[in-house]
């Protein structure tokens, strides 16, 4: 991966079933350690898109991964580990738990948008894949068809949602949890719905770099070709199910196969 991982000693995450923070006095004591035996810390690492660069051709080009991945996302993963190493009580977290932390109740704290750009690009990619498009199938179109009355209504508004987006940010479809519902909701920048407690399900970029090398300033032709041809809606059923495990739906309930 570059340089950077030269003389790196990784530290896996806790699983992200865990909800409470390491102590600070033992946090401090792990990166002491670290620190006399590496050069660099590396807290968390650059993960690869779940199929090769140019896979997604010809409605994302290998180009555009290879600057959106390969220079943005990377970015942000190096500028959050650098971030990190001064400042003991993150050391640890799962990326969940920096994102919310930091987040700090509306009032980021530095880390905030190198580590949310990062949860939010490696959840980009796994809402992808290639031959994706179509629509989704049993209980997942379901609780579409339930919540915006049918799929089509769904799109539109996750359409509308991408286009009306002023400046930079994201658009996603999130299950809310008090309302039991799912919802098309957006965000700038690197906001994340996780800071609101919503849970995730889809999420397209729609940051410039994300489009402008493919489709030039017509955002309505990507979020066509991110509809018709890219979203992975397998992921999103199988994030619809894990959901539930902390959502009562009701009916229909989201098969797990």
């Amino acid at each position: 991966m570059g340089s950077l991982w030269n003389n790196v000693v990784l530290h896996p995450l806790r699983p992200h079933s865990h909800t409470s923070f390491t102590s600070p006095m033992k946090q401090q004591k792990l990166l002491r350690s670290s620190r006399n035996s590496s050069k660099v810390i590396a807290y968390y690492g650059l993960k690869t898109p779940p199929y090769s660069l140019d896979a997604l051709e010809p409605f994302m080009s290998r180009r555009t991964l290879e600057v959106h991945w390969g220079r943005h996302h990377r970015a942000y993963v190096e500028g959050l580990n650098k971030q990190l190493e001064k400042n003991d009580i993150l050391y640890g977290c799962t990326m969940d738990e920096l994102v919310k932390f930091t987040y700090n109740n509306g009032n980021p704290l530095p880390e905030f948008n190198n580590a949310a750009q990062v949860w939010n690009h490696d959840f980009f990619w796994e809402s992808m894949q290639p031959g994706g498009g179509d629509m989704p199938k049993l209980g997942l179109l379901q609780q579409i068809d339930k919540d915006f009355g049918s799929f089509t209504n769904f799109r539109e508004k996750f359409t509308e949602a991408a286009l009306s987006l002023f400046g930079s940010g994201w658009v996603w479809l999130v299950l809310k949890r008090k309302e039991k519902c799912l919802a098309v909701v957006k965000t700038s920048n690197a906001v994340t719905p996780l800071v609101w407690d919503d849970i995730p399900i889809l999420s397209l970029d729609m940051w410039e770099h994300a489009y402008y090398l493919d489709y030039q300033n017509d955002k309505a032709k990507y979020v066509n070709a991110f509809m018709d041809n890219l979203v992975w809606w397998d992921a999103a059923t199988i994030r619809m199910v894990r959901a539930e495990a902390f959502v009562n739906l009701g009916e229909p309930n989201i098969p797990v196969a």
